[in-house]
Formats: structure tokens, C-alpha cells, sequence
């Protein structure tokens, strides 16, 4: 009986770990029309003119590269801090091309956009969108944007 016991105990804790496993690595079903939507959410927030309601979009501990600065934004407050000023040309972005990629609770968006500003200038810049999802919705996790070069 005692033999047993020592079986069973390993046994338990084995297939109380697996379980805990199987649920924290559930893979969500997206779709590329929904991570797709998941950059209309973020240009919805930069129309809004909130800095807050952008940075919300992103992990608490994303990084940012962004477009139009040359300095790695790597907390909410220095998101927030960027966005004040981007927000100020009132931006709206548009997709010109873009490729998905879906894995576990992970997606790439990557390609490029072109942003018109309330002074009816533009910028066009390719960007790379990583999401992974929170367990409640999708996130952003790394975003990375910068100028396309001009043609040589």
C-alpha cells in the first residue's frame, strides 16, 4: 500500500500541472480579418485625440519604435508622452499593403501605412504590429515603425 502512495501522489501532482498547462497555453482562434481590425481599434484611439486611450492598446510593458522620433518607448508614460505630440498633427492611418501572420495567442501585422495629418501632409512608414493576447484581448506587444526611405 505504501508503494502506492508514493505512485500516486507523483501521478496527481503530474496531471494537476498538465491541466494547469493545457489552460494557460489554449490557443484563441483569431482570424486574419480579426487581427486585421485590431489596427482600425488603434487608428480609432489615435482619432480619438487621447494619448491614453492609444497607449491602452499596448501591453504595460511593450516597446515602441515609433515613426516619427528616434527614442524607444518602453512604459505607458513615455507611450502617452509621444502619442500627446503625434496626436497633435491629428494623424489617421491607412494600410497600403500588409502580410499576417497567426500563431498561439500571437500575431504579426507587418507592412506599411501612409498617415495623413489635419494640415493634409503624409508620411508613409513600414511598421511591424505584434499582438499577443492578455487572456482577455488582444494586445499589443512590440510595434516598430519607421519613415520609408526615399527613392535612390
Amino acid at each position: 500500500m505504501r508503494k502506492l502512495n508514493y505512485l500516486t501522489i507523483p501521478l496527481i501532482l503530474l496531471s494537476s500541472y498538465t491541466y494547469a498547462l493545457e489552460k494557460t497555453h489554449k490557443c484563441i482562434k483569431v482570424d486574419q480579418q480579426q487581427i486585421a481590425s485590431l489596427f482600425d481599434r488603434w487608428n480609432d484611439s489615435l482619432k480619438s485625440g487621447d494619448a491614453k486611450k492609444v497607449s491602452a492598446n499596448y501591453l504595460a510593458d511593450a516597446v515602441l519604435l515609433p515613426t516619427i522620433s528616434n527614442q524607444v518607448r518602453l512604459t505607458d508614460a513615455e507611450r502617452i508622452d509621444y502619442f500627446k505630440h503625434f496626436l497633435a498633427k491629428k494623424p489617421v492611418g491607412k494600410i497600403d499593403n500588409r502580410t499576417i501572420r497567426i500563431g498561439c495567442n500571437k500575431a504579426i501585422d507587418i507592412g506599411t501605412y501612409t498617415f495623413t495629418f489635419k494640415d493634409k501632409s503624409t508620411v508613409s512608414a513600414r511598421y511591424t504590429f505584434t499582438y499577443v493576447w492578455d487572456g482577455k484581448e488582444w494586445k499589443i506587444s512590440t510595434h516598430h515603425s519607421s519613415e520609408v526611405p526615399a527613392n535612390k
